[in-house]
């Protein structure tokens, strides 16, 4: 028995299997296509106007009042308690799906489900700890598959169940209550890390698989104190001091933003990472509302589920397809980036001005295909020369400025104590902010080739003259 758990703790194998199925049964939660039909549907009796402007804003400031402290708690306590409460969390928004009533009840729904979002860092940083850098790449593509399959199959499931059996949509958020149990119980049965990114590091960080020059490198060359500042093993010195350890590893986390920012091409990546996922999850959180709005749920048939499901599908395939595309993205990430915000504008405005329920689907795939493939450029271009601990503090940063960002479009465009925008003005303001987007990295690119192309020739003239 001893060697047995011996082989467990030490194989990456049982904590990527367990991690996995926490991760398939978190995700897999056929209800979610269809959470707007049920929250105005005779089970809950909500008014549009209720949901769109006084309980789906609760979300948004939930995530980003627990963001950052839930991000720095994970790494303290080393992740698993975090995905205990993640569990819990997702339980409690369930059980409150299922038998509460009315606007508070239903906004207390969106601040656990807020807490949910907030604890999903620890579902992919776990991993790390609990595995060597030799499996990274295998155990990412694993946890990624797990919940891109469980999403897919909620919403192929969701779709059939409520199509072809007629389920109800209360039936289906008690499949999703069974499955988010299951995901708290796996939980139980991981390992608990004896290490994390940043509180508990015991050994050299160590650096993302990926062509980089240098696992501290944010520049082009390793920062000459890089080697002074790298961690040392003390975990003793840590539990004798703690606030000093703390306040140690929050100057730290400071002086390693300072120096990834420091980067022009990481500040470019950055930006349109914070400022396009603010406008994707504002797209997202209110896309159904306006679904609901052009084909009302209880006269017409609902096609979420199936929506989603493509879009997933379309999602993982134009990430995938990055792999293959042979680009110079130093000379052409910035017109990307422009062009493909451009189609992404494009999409929701076609969701404004269009009453056809069918366009309005097929913006909403175009949308997020688009989204997704940038995205994925975006997260190599991030990491291919950081550390994991500097890629996991960048991603965390950027998300916190796309948060704070989607919080002020949230307060002025859709909260009832802001403007309080109907549904289909929303998306007109969203395609426009994509359009600000669009010019802003249309513009930065059109500067960097015309420079790239001066610096060319200025170099070819030089040589011509010796």
């Amino acid at each position: 028995m001893d060697c047995w758990k011996g082989a467990v703790s030490h194989s990456w194998i049982y904590p990527t299997v367990i991690i996995c199925a926490n991760g398939f049964f978190t995700t897999m939660r056929p209800s979610e296509s269809f959470l707007t039909p049920y929250l105005t549907g005779p089970d809950k009796n909500l008014t549009t106007e209720e949901v769109t402007n006084q309980i789906f804003p609760v979300w948004t400031y939930s995530y980003l009042a627990l963001l950052f402290p839930v991000f720095l708690l994970t790494d303290y306590v080393r992740y698993k308690p975090v995905l205990l409460l993640q569990g819990i969390s997702l339980i409690v928004t369930w059980l409150l799906l299922l038998f509460a009533h009315g606007v508070l009840a239903m906004q207390l729904v969106e601040f656990f489900y807020g807490m949910v979002t907030a604890t999903e860092v620890a579902y992919y940083a776990y991993i790390y700890s609990v595995v060597s850098t030799q499996h990274y790449q295998r155990v990412t593509s694993y946890c990624r598959s797990a919940t891109l399959a469980a999403a897919t199959v909620a919403a192929v499931l969701g779709q059939l169940l409520v199509s072809l059996a007629h389920v109800s949509y209360f039936c289906l958020n008690a499949i999703s209550l069974a499955s988010v149990s299951l995901a708290f119980l796996c939980a139980f049965f991981l390992p608990m890390p004896q290490r994390s990114m940043f509180f508990h590091k015991k050994d050299a960080p160590e650096p993302l698989p990926g062509p980089g020059k240098g696992p501290w490198s944010c520049q082009e060359e390793r920062s000459p104190d890089a080697a002074a500042r790298a961690p040392s093993p003390q975990p003793q010195a840590g539990r004798a001091r703690p606030h000093r350890h703390m306040l140690s590893v929050l100057l730290q986390l400071g002086r390693d933003l300072r120096d990834c920012y420091g980067s022009r091409k990481l500040l470019c990546w950055s930006l349109w990472w914070a400022l396009a996922t603010a406008g994707f999850n504002q797209v997202v959180n209110y896309v159904q509302v306006l679904w609901d709005f052009r084909a009302p749920s209880h006269s017409s048939a609902v096609y979420n589920g199936a929506v989603e499901a493509i879009a997933t599908f379309l999602g993982s395939a134009t990430s995938m397809a990055v792999g293959y595309v042979k680009v110079n993205w130093d000379l052409s990430g910035e017109l990307a980036l422009g062009i493909f915000s451009a189609l992404d504008a494009g999409s929701l405005l076609l969701m404004h001005f269009t009453d056809n329920i069918w366009a309005c689907y097929a913006g909403y795939l175009a949308f997020k295909a688009c989204y997704m493939l940038l995205i994925t450029i975006a997260t190599f271009q991030i990491a291919v020369n950081l550390s994991m601990e500097r890629y996991a503090l960048m991603f965390g940063f950027n998300n916190f400025v796309a948060l704070v960002i989607q919080t002020i479009l949230t307060v002025v465009v859709v909260d009832s104590r802001g403007l309080g925008l109907d549904i289909s003005t929303q998306f007109l303001i969203y395609g426009s902010y994509f359009i600000v987007i669009t010019g802003i990295f249309l513009i930065r690119s059109i500067y960097t080739i015309i420079s790239i192309k001066c610096k060319n020739t200025s170099v070819a003239a030089e040589s011509t003259a010796l």
